[in-house]
């Protein structure tokens, strides 16, 4: 028991030192998915520096050799942390509730756990992928797809995923003043860089009463103010 005792002892130290470690974050301040990272770590209050990386600029500077090797997928975010090199939103942001747990972004309860996941990924997974830089510039390059084409393929799968989400936090006694009770968390992270989008592509929110009003309580919060886009430092 002592040899147990003192391995966990050994493994909290170890935790320590690494969540003391500089957060770098790869970020550019339109993309949806750097930018649930930015609410995460705003919410938890933590320090961090913001890398730019401009997804647009000469051709795209993820590209560039130096960020590939960083990131091979050349995607944005990528947080830094010590040694660390993190890809893919969700996966640093429970990174971050992992080693920062104060102010969790996720319910303490399995049940409750897997309701803010399921409401994060039909964004993060079901409605972003389909409408983000690569997928536009794939269609309107290599397919030839009009710019009138593109625009309602994006309208229909955001339309249909949010449609999907109203209902889910409509029809629950779970959704609180936020996605999952009284505390905003992860999937309210995912929600309010959709509904930035939303509006980039002029979808009509007035399906969306509940979105709309889980987005304000958002928005009263200092942290989500320092996370939106306008706000970085990089915004064109």
């Amino acid at each position: 028991m002592d040899a147990i005792h003192g391995d966990t002892q050994h493994g909290d130290a170890q935790r320590g030192a690494a969540a003391s470690a500089p957060l770098v974050l790869h970020t550019y301040w339109r993309s949806s998915a750097a930018y649930r990272v930015r609410i995460g770590l705003e919410l938890k209050g933590l320090s961090w520096q913001a890398r730019p990386v401009h997804l647009v600029r000469d051709g795209g500077e993820q590209h560039r050799p130096a960020y590939r090797q960083l990131n091979p997928q050349q995607l944005v975010p990528t947080l830094e942390h010590g040694d660390n090199v993190l890809t893919q939103s969700l996966a640093i942001l429970e990174y971050l509730d992992e080693i920062h747990p104060h102010v969790p972004l996720l319910p303490p309860d399995a049940p409750g756990r897997a309701r803010v996941r399921a409401l994060a990924q039909l964004i993060a997974c079901d409605i972003h992928p389909l409408n983000n830089l690569r997928v536009m510039q794939y269609l309107e390059r290599e397919l030839d797809v009009p710019a009138d084409a593109r625009s309602a393929w994006t309208l229909h799968w955001m339309a249909e995923g949010l449609a999907a989400m109203e209902t889910m936090l409509a029809t629950s006694t779970d959704t609180g003043r936020f996605c999952h009770g009284d505390q905003p968390g992860l999937a309210d992270a995912c929600l309010l860089p959709q509904l930035y989008n939303a509006r980039r592509f002029a979808l009509p929110l007035a399906p969306y009463p509940v979105l709309q009003r889980i987005e304000a309580a958002c928005l009263a919060l200092s942290a989500f103010d320092r996370a939106r886009p306008e706000n970085q430092a990089d915004a064109a």
